[in-house]
């Protein structure tokens, strides 16, 4: 993907991003994500488009809003189209697109189940078909045992054999094996990256596979932005966005991204299915999850089960194991932990 900009995404990124190539301090703090929500709600209040700020009428635009950023700042950003022409110019000589909510190629699932909480910007390199395609959301830690490494690679094994993407964070440990279980079977995978993904796009192992079409890296931040513990938790919610069921392998209790994404899943935004690590020697923090509401994993055996449980196929015989698996452990658990489970959530 190399084509040129809509005029609603060029805004987007003056107003977000700092368009970094190797400097450091802007003249002006770009704009929060809650500071571009409540700009894009108050334009749109007023049958207003994100270009009309580049016409003459700017000013008036913006002095009529009445919110809480200085129109001298607005202004200082869109004034960055230089700047922009840049880093669009770098991102594109690496392979790099943008696309924006406007865009072709932008994930309908994100604008469908985020709405005004979907990422205004998606950088990404490689086939961005893929992220439209659905499939099984893999996570978990990035510290953890062999065992659970290559069950990790067994599942993206399973789900290339049974069509379906993998999508996960892209960070080591279980993220990555199962991407490297789904590419390894000649299926496709997703990593949704929370920093450097100019760096991740250009490491030797996953060129051959980006230019192959079965693998694409994705971020909701600038290819150059570095790690950032705020985003590597905000990203989570758009892996299980881009999915129709999601797995926790594993999970640290109350610690970690994928402690937090699972939990805010299963509370607050529910988007798809969330399943938890079947089988003996079960953590402290899948267990804590399954009690918020976690499914437990039915481990299908062959590509018809698996897609059964991404269908939600009630019909399937994995699918009637799994109900009659979570309501027995229901039922345990109502026994074995009561109501001291209960205050230690």
């Amino acid at each position: 993907m190399n084509r040129d900009l809509s005029p609603n995404t060029e805004i987007a990124l003056l107003l977000t991003a700092p368009l970094m190539l190797g400097k450091r301090g802007e003249d002006a703090p770009t704009l929060t994500a809650g500071q571009y929500k409540r700009l894009l709600s108050s334009l749109r209040d007023r049958g207003l488009q994100l270009a009309e700020l580049l016409t003459p009428s700017a000013p008036e635009i913006l002095k009529d809003i009445q919110w809480d950023v200085e129109s001298e700042r607005i202004q200082r950003l869109l004034d960055r189209g230089f700047l922009m022409s840049q880093a669009v110019e770098r991102w594109r000589a690496r392979a790099i697109w943008v696309i924006g909510h406007d865009d072709e190629g932008y994930p309908p699932r994100l604008l469908e189940r985020l709405g005004d909480d979907a990422p205004c910007i998606l950088y990404g390199c490689g086939e961005p078909s893929i992220l439209n395609a659905g499939g099984l959301a893999v996570v978990g830690s990035r510290h953890t045992t062999d065992d659970l490494l290559n069950y990790s690679m067994e599942v993206g094994r399973l789900a290339a054999e049974a069509g379906a993407c993998v999508i996960s964070g892209a960070a080591r440990g279980i993220d990555q094996a199962a991407m490297r279980g789904a590419i390894e079977a000649r299926g496709r995978a997703a990593g949704v990256v929370a920093d450097t993904l100019e760096r991740a796009s250009t490491i030797r192992e996953n060129r051959d596979i980006l230019m192959d079409g079965r693998l694409v890296l994705v971020s909701p931040y600038e290819p150059l932005a570095g790690f950032n513990v705020g985003n590597a938790m905000q990203r989570n919610k758009v892996v299980y966005a881009l999915a129709d069921a999601a797995l926790v392998i594993s999970a640290e209790y109350e610690k970690g991204g994928t402690w937090a994404g699972a939990v805010e899943q299963l509370g607050r935004l529910r988007l798809v299915p969330v399943y938890v690590r079947s089988g003996n020697g079960s953590e402290k923090g899948l267990e804590s999850l399954k009690r918020k509401g976690a499914l437990l994993w039915p481990d299908p055996l062959t590509a018809d089960e698996l897609a059964g449980v991404l269908a939600g196929d009630p019909s399937s015989e994995v699918a009637v194991g799994q109900m009659t698996m979570n309501l027995s452990m229901v039922r345990e658990e109502r026994s074995e932990y009561g109501d001291e489970a209960d205050r230690n959530d």
